[in-house]
């Protein structure tokens, strides 16, 4: 392969915003693995975010994207499958499977589709330093009639389409609005872009987890982000799982058990000095009292996706977190705190009713 922007490329990001921005291309967020397609004539591989491949996963997609696209390119798009015309991350994640065979089947079963939204390459040209509405020219005039499962992704430069399609698309299993700057260049691994979502959500270290009060099953999923210093931070658990979900889950975190927690980054959890410096599992609080605050150790590799409400301090998950899916595309090491919406500002003067003692004495009356 010799293309004019090799492999690994990790994608341009996003950053959260509360309200949709003016002046900007928007276009839907896609629920699904983000992908770079290189195909360089009958050479082609799709690279994950990570900058891993994905090829071997999606044999059906490999071979389509050799019919559909340029003889040689680079794509940013999604790979998303869907089921009754909603988006289902679940049977996408199915498709990360070690079994070759599994794959092959799942392939027929639920065949997977890439929606393309950038281009980086055409040809013999680089177009990381083109602006963004020229890529997006190029995009569309490069896959001019392409058919499925190739789609092009929707784009509106009318910001009232995008509040649209921000209520709309929701019910196909799109989770949001990403808005770009025309003049914006391609960044790799920067967030540069905006996306607007219908709920908070971040990807999570699964560290360790908590058993369940009525027996050796998981009570609590425990959740970790790095900060900037590179250290894992405990943000708060994951607990609504049905008693034959947690079951399952025992099975399934198994092969990361540790023995003990000596070689964890929460390693001195028990120690209640060292919760002064870090956030760890087992900090005293007057909540907690004499609550078995025990927890099982395990490898911080594997991530997920929870829903959550508010941060309290900026620092931890203010009530629990919602589970909604494993994430094999992530990495641990990419699940950091610059990935959370920043809580929008409010004056207190505006919740107690404006300025000036009569306004907070009618608040505090009506309290």
């Amino acid at each position: 392969m010799d293309l004019p922007v090799m492999p690994p490329v990790k994608p341009m990001l996003a950053k959260p915003v509360a309200t949709i921005p003016p002046g900007m291309q928007y276009e839907a967020k896609w629920d699904g693995f983000r992908a770079i397609v290189f195909r360089d004539r009958g050479e082609l591989e799709i690279g994950s975010r990570t900058g891993k491949p994905l090829t071997r996963y999606f044999p059906e997609l490999v071979a389509a994207l050799r019919e559909r696209l340029p003889a040689r390119c680079v794509l940013d798009g999604e790979v998303v499958i869907a089921r009754d015309g909603h988006l289902d991350f679940d049977a996408l994640s199915e498709r990360i499977h070690p079994a070759a065979s599994r794959v092959a089947t799942l392939a027929e079963r639920t065949p997977a589709s890439f929606v393309a939204f950038d281009v980086l390459a055409l040809g013999d040209e680089a177009l990381l330093d083109t602006r963004m509405d020229d890529r997006r020219a190029r995009l569309v005039e490069a896959l001019d009639g392409v058919t499925p499962p190739v789609h092009v992704a929707p784009a509106t430069t009318d910001v009232d389409v995008a509040r649209r399609w921000f209520d709309q698309f929701e019910g196909a299993g799109l989770d949001g609005v990403i808005a770009k700057p025309l003049d914006l260049r391609y960044r790799q691994n920067e967030r540069s872009m905006f996306k607007i979502k219908h709920e908070r959500t971040a990807d999570c270290v699964v560290a360790g987890y908590r058993f369940h009060k009525s027996g050796p099953v998981v009570g609590s999923l425990l959740l970790g982000l790095y900060d900037d210093h590179g250290a894992l931070q405990h943000v708060g658990v994951a607990a609504a799982f049905s008693m034959a979900r947690r079951a399952e889950l025992i099975d399934e975190l198994e092969p990361l058990r540790l023995e003990s927690a000596a070689d964890h980054p929460w390693a001195a959890w028990g120690d209640e000095a060292a919760h002064e410096g870090a956030r760890m599992p087992g900090a005293p609080s007057r909540w907690t009292g004499k609550k078995d605050l025990s927890w099982v150790p395990l490898r911080p590799e594997r991530v997920c996706e929870v829903a959550y409400d508010h941060m309290e301090n900026g620092q931890r998950f203010r009530h629990t977190a919602r589970f909604r899916a494993w994430r094999p595309d992530r990495e641990a090491e990419s699940c950091t705190y610059a990935q959370l919406e920043e809580p929008v500002s409010y004056s207190l003067e505006d919740v107690l009713g404006g300025p000036g003692p009569g306004a907070q004495r009618r608040n505090h009356a009506n309290l």
